[in-house]
């Protein structure tokens, strides 16, 4: 057993303008480790839906014919993202951000190379399953990425849009991706995501260490090598990392954050309910577009691009709502002050495009409407799932900071859970209801959805200031106010001493 030292511990810190603080470097380092995460997160999404656009070769290939059956690759990749989160956000938390990300790519690369190898349908299915599983890690890990280097809410909210942009677009491009490459064979849709896959390990590999507890333990490490003191020590060092702890407190942060954060729990269940839409329009689309206008799986795959309009017109309509806001903190009104006014306005926006679009798709898919129509549904859709992403996944990020990795963790899971299951019951449920009632449903859901950010704009304050996670935060940033002035009365007493010819010496060392 190691001794108890008898001199007292140096607990080292970051300065307030330290350069390597991650807050304090500069736009192009910053930038630079906001793409190369951004990186894997397109993998990982992409990935997500290559299985929607080969279907039928899978089909012809394994001789599956139960349409249930086919819709596992793409359904059991999520189960993957269900699992994957629990385990990736919370070690991020312990062992930094980006090795965490590096063994969690390399599992990535490594299922997706065995899917495009498969030897049969169980195997494809499990090795689809291990992508989700490790394509999960950059899905949890990004947005404590972007805590970690903006604590400025404007900056920080301009990072997670990128980062939603990024998880809706992924998406929207596999299945054009997979239905005309499919064509050649099912193994180069996958081939292709190993590709991209190849395309993003440089930037991993060079991103730098964003988690400021593990660059203090760095720090501290460097200090006792260079002064053999060893009694310097970075706080994260003095917390439990045993085994039961990493078990009992670290891996089941997300489930408590989900059980008893009132915030964490609906903002979970208007994602997932989104977030489901989004894998059952996998399953839908071939029946509007290739039931009634006839459309191969190709073609079928490109009518998932208005989407992506819709989530360039939201990133514009976050960047309106941004200047708005900052107009309006300048003139130090009132309400811009608030957190919930922050970020939730978006939301309660969100809510009537998913609405209109589920309507719109419903009564307009006939033979004798031009498809054009139908598709161009997919517009308010995405402008209604990037503005709804955008805005509660920053409010979790905001109200959560050094947890946000945890709080998207339980995001990331439940969401995946709904992605996962719902997309089963997709073409029984439109063959039962046909496609105009089955989209009114749908639309009928997304009206009592648009409750939940009213509800938080409403009770928002008054639940963060219930809240344990938040209640530790708040001690914390007072801890460090309260260090700071500590420090700063220090530095003026040694310059009195100084000018009063004192004799005294004292020595402070900055960590």
């Amino acid at each position: 057993m190691e001794s108890v030292p008898s001199t007292p511990r140096t607990i080292v810190s970051f300065g307030h303008n330290d350069p390597e603080q991650p807050n304090n470097w500069s736009s192009k380092k910053k930038s630079y480790a906001l793409f190369a995460a951004i990186c894997t997160v397109m993998n990982s999404t992409v990935s997500s839906s290559l299985a929607a656009g080969n279907s039928k070769q899978l089909s012809n290939y394994f001789d599956v014919t139960n349409e249930e059956e086919l819709v596992l690759p793409t359904s059991i990749f999520l189960v993957g993202y269900v699992f994957g989160p629990l385990i990736f956000g919370p070690l991020s938390e312990t062992w930094g951000r980006k090795w965490t990300m590096i063994w969690g790519f390399l599992g990535f690369t490594l299922a997706s190379m065995a899917s495009a190898l498969a030897p049969n349908w169980a195997a494809l299915n499990v090795f689809r399953l291990f992508v989700g599983i490790f394509g999960a890690c950059p899905i949890a890990v990004v947005g404590g990425i972007c805590a970690d280097m903006y604590h400025n809410p404007q900056a920080r909210g301009r990072a997670m849009a990128v980062f939603m942009a990024a998880t809706t677009f992924g998406p929207v491009l596999g299945p054009p991706i997979s239905g005309f490459i499919a064509v050649v064979s099912w193994r180069w849709s996958f081939w292709i995501g190993l590709l991209l896959t190849a395309a993003a390990w440089p930037f991993l590999l060079t991103m730098p260490e964003t988690y400021t507890p593990v660059l203090l333990k760095h720090r501290a490490a460097k200090i006792r090598k260079e002064t053999s003191d060893p009694n310097t020590f970075a706080p994260i060092e003095l917390e439990k990392t045993n085994i039961h702890h990493i078990v009992t407190v670290v891996l089941t942060r997300p489930v408590r954050m989900f059980c008893f954060e009132p915030l964490v729990l609906f903002t979970c269940l208007y994602l997932s309910y989104a977030y489901a839409i989004f894998y059952i329009f996998f399953q839908s689309y071939p029946i509007i577009f290739g039931g009634i206008y006839g459309m191969n799986a190709g073609e079928e795959g490109l009518t998932f691009l208005p989407i992506g309009i819709g989530a360039i017109i939201a990133a514009g309509i976050y960047l309106a709502w941004d200047s708005i806001l900052a107009r309006a903190q300048k003139a130090n009104k009132p309400w811009s002050r608030s957190e919930e006014m922050r970020r939730l306005p978006l939301a309660c926006l969100a809510g009537p495009f998913f609405a209109l679009s589920m309507f719109w798709a419903g009564w307009t898919a006939k033979k004798d409407v031009h498809w054009i129509v139908p598709c161009l549904a997919g517009i308010p859709f995405g402008i209604g799932y990037l503005c709804l992403f955008m805005a509660l996944l920053n409010y979790l990020v905001d109200a959560y900071e050094i947890f946000a990795a945890s709080a998207m963790a339980a995001a990331s899971t439940c969401r995946s859970t709904f992605g996962a299951v719902l997309p089963f019951a997709a073409r029984p449920m439109y063959r039962t209801l046909g496609v105009p009632w089955a989209c009114s449903l749908l639309g009928f859901l997304s009206i009592v959805m648009c409750a939940i950010p009213f509800a938080f704009l409403r009770y928002g304050t008054a639940l963060r200031a219930k809240s344990e996670f938040c209640q530790y935060l708040a001690k914390r940033k007072a801890d460090e106010a309260e260090k700071r002035e500590r420090e700063r009365g220090l530095v003026v007493s040694e310059a009195d001493l100084e000018e009063g010819g004192g004799t005294n010496e004292s020595v402070a060392k900055e960590a």
